[in-house]
């Protein structure tokens, strides 16, 4: 378990809730590392993809997992996500790996890989860490804690409008398309019995509905200030 004074925000919350712009915004106000967790997840569903094993055997699944060389940027300014030397940024975020990354994430010997990974990524001199466990299971003393959310239309028009929301469908049919995923994808990460999504108790909540970017930043800013971290 890492320590309570590991200087980290926690920035938990559902797809399209505007967790990526705000952690990454954070994290260079603050100079700190950003760790985007999901894309962790999405390379090691990459990988387990490519190796064609059967995504509902937990035990190969595991097995490729432990093995897969998942790389991942923690400079806020230069994102990227690399299997084994591989640059994948783009195609994690296709139809394929969306459509695999609840089931791959849901067993339990790969999401302690990957926390582990995690942990390791944020280092020690500070880092926002932005993702559906972060305050409950990855960092569960961090200092400050956020459960970023919105509403379901909001999400879906800012998953559809950013254009990898990885679902394909005719242009009329976009949104609501990437409306069912969404909710496809909360039930899946809100009912797994490892690490579901949900909000830490002494989480702050915000609702980023009607809230530009800046301003939820800083309101995170200045929860770190309160915290004594910035």
């Amino acid at each position: 378990m890492p320590p309570a004074t590991t200087p980290v925000i926690a920035l938990d919350g559902p797809s399209g809730s505007g967790k990526s712009t705000v952690a990454r915004a954070v994290a260079t106000a603050l100079g700190w590392r950003y760790v985007d967790t999901g894309a962790t997840y999405r390379i090691a569903t990459l990988a387990v993809l490519r190796a064609g094993v059967d995504l509902n055997d937990s035990a190969a699944v595991t097995a490729v997992v432990e093995t897969a060389p998942v790389e991942l940027s923690t400079d806020p300014a230069v994102p990227s996500a690399r299997l084994g030397g591989e640059d994948v940024s783009a195609v994690i975020r296709g139809a394929e790996v969306t459509a695999a990354v609840s089931a791959v994430s849901a067993v339990p010997a790969v999401r302690r890989r990957l926390v582990q990974l995690q942990r390791e990524l944020a280092g020690t001199a500070g880092a926002v860490l932005e993702g559906r466990d972060i305050g409950t299971a990855v960092f569960p003393d961090a200092p400050v804690k956020v459960f970023l959310d919105a509403s379901p239309a909001v999400r879906a028009g800012r998953r559809a409008a950013d254009g990898d929301a990885g679902v394909h469908a005719p242009a009329g049919d976009l949104l609501a398309s990437v409306g069912a995923d969404l909710a496809r994808r909360d039930r899946l990460d809100s009912t797994r019995a490892t690490s579901p999504l949900a909000a830490a108790d002494d989480a702050v909540h915000l609702d980023s509905s009607t809230l530009e970017a800046a301003a939820v930043v800083e309101q995170v800013l200045a929860l770190a200030r309160d915290a004594g971290l910035a």
